[in-house]
């Protein structure tokens, strides 16, 4: 099992409410929740992985939504489950701040110094 398949998982028990498309940004969610647990544990190199995986379902589901329109009940837990998505890259980006200045620092050759 890849680690896209892995996000493909049933997340929720939905009816007919849980269509191929819903399915695309429950991946996505669940992706980004691994996302955040790997940035709290300073795990950089997962949230990298974890990120070209975003990147594909994010690839994937453009083209599966050109070809589909939810109804107004799944349009709406797209929109809950997309808050949820902005509110974990939020969290990771804040997190990810201060490692991104001691990146910085290193490539312009200014290592950060410690006493």
């Amino acid at each position: 099992m890849t680690i896209i398949d892995s996000f493909f998982q049933p997340l929720h028990a939905q009816d007919a409410m849980n269509t191929a498309l819903l399915n695309y940004y429950e991946a996505i969610e669940k992706a980004s929740q691994d996302m955040l647990e790997a940035a709290r544990m300073g795990n950089w190199d997962q949230v990298l992985k974890l990120e070209g995986a975003c990147a594909l379902l994010i690839s994937q589901l453009r083209h599966n939504a050109a070809k589909k329109e939810l109804a107004s009940d799944e349009a709406q837990l797209k929109s809950r489950i997309m808050q949820r998505i902005l509110v974990n890259d939020a969290e990771i980006r804040q997190l990810a701040e201060p490692w991104l200045d001691d990146l910085d620092q290193l490539l312009s050759g200014h290592p950060k110094t410690i006493h």
